[in-house]
């Protein structure tokens, strides 16, 4: 059956309109298509199309006979929306009309009731007022009555609630009211306070305090034993009575404070049992440390520092057994011996305060005032148990003329020490150069002096309050550092010519040290967090880099990082200067090594016994002697790096002037393997279990050199034909299996074909 092309005519689509003729074409298009077997179907699409058109149809007709009905309904909502929105306008005007008429009616009498309610207001204040006053005068009466029947605890406790509502009362504008309270609670405070002072001072006596003697001595004071229960339950009575004048004590006394340059840490008010029983010690040390008294000198602090000590340690066990029980009892979180330690350090502080500035520009006397604080404020730490967050002598030495004044001093003294250390005979000499399993570091005696002085230093400061102050100190120890770094440079440089001496190698060993034990106090948690305080005060003032910042606070780096870098680098450098001293000589000594007729030497088989080649004799004897003398001479971690470096500089000289450049028949390639396996490696055997892996060039060129001719020719062409492979295939990967298998791999691939041609004996294979 012929098939005849039918072209379709497209119809194109008008989008401004309805096009129909469009639609009708994409219907017949999809229903029929171009199989003309569909067209079977022409009758069902017909009856669906007519179905969808009578019910198009009657949806038409409904819709046009609901719409109007729709629109009358809306018209109509209209109309009775209108309505009630016009009715709802006339009610708010008379609602509107009918409140301004009343507001007008009610404007008279409201102005009389503002006048009345503010009359009640002010009536009410005043009652108020009068209330207080009630309340404050009824307080003072029960007061005046507890004191008549002798009931002072109830007293006490009537005047402590007065204390409160005086503190209450602080928000009030009533000042009369104010000054009315106040001058009742100061009235009956200081009458109770006398009374019970005079009773408790009376019950101190009749146990001596206080005690100037040792804990071991003291009997309390008691004369009979009977009368020992009674005076405690006395003791303890009054002790109550007395913290119960606490609250209005605070009020009506101002404690005696510093100036604020000192940055005390705020701390509150010594309770007043312990004022009242401070009073003796407090009028002994006033007598013996102020005024003309011999006991008032400058140059020695340590009198009152001592004295202060003694007197905690001696009334340690009374407070700890006696008063601290009280305490508890109270309900009260004061401890006894700290707070007793508290107030006799107050006395210190304040007499710092007023000495310092006598003695601030004479040396020698600042110093010594300076020891014997810090001697003080150790003992009081570690023995006494002293809290780091109670005001300390800390502060006063941390007040900003005397802190730079303290630095300043502490420089000039670290200098002095440094030119002395340096300048001693022993200075390069370790202490334990005779004991072996001590001198594991050869450290010199100068270098050791030197840390024990930056150690001294962080124990002298580590207590500083602030972070700040502390920074400051580690930035002075950093400039020590460096300066001696400098000082061993300049001694170092008078000692170049001789850079294998004794004094160049105990120079390098002091700089290997320094930066050891710099490296460790970079782990120290005091260290760690200087670390932090300096990364918060760099991040504030941006004065470093953001990855600077991000290395200090990942801990990638430390606060002696840039010490550690110069001293690391100068270590370098000295071992730089003496491997390339020993290479020199090695390589002297290996001039007729080097002109050795490697083409000439008889084979292995011709020689009863294989013997050391004589001309490689004096390199190998200038190699074991200085090994042997720098081991003796340099650390244990300094020779390691020492000797892998000449054997690298060793390995590279050989392989490169002494094999590469010559040819080798098979008694020299087996003479060149006896010397470097049998006498070279074996020198560096003490100090390492496979020398031969710090000679990889020598130590694979023998084998190269040693193959047997038929591995070797099997070897040349594996290495021929991968040399060919890589040309025309470039992918192809070369002959490094060939090698591994040998034990080559440090070599490359072109170094072997150079070491094989120089092998002279070849057969002749008509190539």
């Amino acid at each position: 059956m012929a098939t005849t092309a039918i072209r379709k005519k497209e119809v194109t689509r008008d989008l401004d309109h309805c096009d129909i003729p469009y639609y009708v074409s994409e219907f017949v298009e999809r229903e029929v298509g171009n199989d003309y077997d569909s067209l079977r179907k022409l009758d069902n699409l017909i009856d669906k199309l007519s179905e969808n058109k009578k019910q198009l149809e009657e949806q038409v007709l409904t819709v046009s006979s609901e719409v109007p009905k729709r629109i009358q309904n809306a018209l109509k909502n209209a109309e009775d929306s209108k309505k009630s929105l016009s009715q709802l306008l006339e009610e708010e005007a008379l609602l509107s009309e009918s409140i301004n008429s009343h507001l007008l009616k009610a404007e008279l009498w409201t102005e009389d009731l503002d006048v009345l309610i503010s009359q009640v207001e002010e009536i009410e204040r005043h009652l108020a007022y009068l209330k207080w006053i009630s309340q404050i005068e009824e307080l003072s009466d029960s007061i005046q009555q507890y004191l008549m029947t002798n009931n002072v605890p109830e007293a006490a406790s009537t005047l402590a609630f007065m204390a409160e509502l005086d503190i209450k009362l602080q928000e009030s504008s009533c000042s009369h009211l104010l000054a009315f309270v106040r001058s009742t609670v100061k009235f009956w405070h200081k009458i109770l306070k006398d009374k019970l002072s005079s009773d408790f001072e009376e019950v101190l006596t009749q146990l001596h305090w206080p005690f100037v003697g040792p804990p071991q001595s003291q009997t309390f004071g008691l004369a009979a034993p009977a009368s020992a229960p009674d005076v405690y339950n006395n003791l303890e009575m009054l002790f109550c009575q007395l913290l119960k004048l606490q609250t209005s004590d605070e009020l009506l006394t101002k404690p005696k404070q510093l100036p604020e340059k000192y940055s005390l840490p705020p701390s509150p008010p010594i309770i007043l049992p312990i004022q009242i029983m401070l009073n003796p010690l407090q009028k002994r040390f006033k007598y013996h440390f102020t005024g003309n008294k011999q006991t008032n000198v400058l140059n020695k602090p340590e009198w009152y520092l001592t004295q202060v000590l003694m007197w905690i340690g001696n009334h340690a066990k009374f407070l700890d057994e006696k008063i601290q029980p009280i305490l508890d009892k109270s309900g009260s979180s004061v401890n006894a011996g700290l707070e007793f330690s508290r107030a006799l350090v107050m006395l210190i502080l304040e007499k710092l305060a007023a000495d310092i500035p006598c003695l601030l520009y004479d040396d020698t006397l600042f110093c010594h005032l300076v020891d014997e604080v810090l001697l003080f404020e150790r003992e009081l730490y570690s023995v006494h148990g002293y809290l780091s967050s109670f005001p300390s002598c800390m502060h006063i030495l941390s007040e900003e003329s005397c802190f730079q004044r303290w630095l300043t001093v502490e420089k000039k003294f670290a200098l002095q020490k440094m030119d002395s250390m340096l300048s001693s005979e022993a200075a390069w000499v370790s202490q334990y150069k005779d004991i072996t399993d001590v001198d594991e570091m050869k450290v010199p005696d100068c270098a050791e002096t030197f840390m024990t002085l930056l150690l001294v230093i962080t124990d002298r400061y580590k207590n500083l309050p602030t972070a700040s102050r502390k920074l400051q100190f580690l930035g002075l120890q950093k400039e020590l550092v460096d300066d001696f770094r400098i000082r061993l440079t300049q001694v170092m440089k008078e000692e170049t010519r001789d850079s294998l001496g004794f004094r160049y190698c105990a120079i390098l060993n002091a700089v290997n040290y320094i930066a050891t034990v710099l490296a460790d106090w970079a782990d120290n948690v005091f260290f760690l967090q200087l670390q932090q305080a300096e990364l918060e005060v760099c991040a504030e003032s941006d004065a470093v880099s953001k990855l600077q910042l991000g290395q200090l606070a990942s801990m990638e780096s430390s606060v002696f990082d840039d010490m550690i870098n110069l001293l690391e680098r100068l270590k370098h450098d000295m071992l730089t200067r003496q491997v390339d001293h020993v290479f020199r000589e090695v390589k002297d000594a290996a001039k007729l090594y080097k002109k050795e007729r490697w083409l000439s030497l008889p084979s292995q088989a011709e020689q009863a016994v294989m013997s050391l080649s004589s001309t490689a004799c004096p390199m190998l004897l200038t190699l074991r002697d200085r090994l042997l003398q720098l081991e003796q001479q340099l650390c244990h971690s300094l020779f390691k790096i020492f000797w892998q470096m000449l054997a690298e500089k060793v390995d590279t000289y050989i392989y490169q002037e002494i094999i590469m450049a010559n040819h080798f028949n098979e008694g020299g390639a087996a003479q060149l393997q006896f010397d470097m396996s049998r006498n070279l490696f074996p020198l560096f055997s003490h100090y390492c279990k496979r020398p031969e892996n710090y000679f990889k060039h020598i130590k694979e060129a023998c084998i190269i050199l040693n193959l047997n001719l038929g591995s070797a020719l099997l070897l040349k062409d594996v290495l021929q034909s991968a040399s060919e492979n890589e040309t025309s295939r470039p992918n192809q990967p070369p002959a490094t299996a060939a090698l591994n298998e040998l034990g080559v791999y440090k070599l490359a691939q072109k170094d072997v074909e150079i070491l094989l041609n120089l092998r002279a004996s070849w057969p002749n294979t008509g190539k």
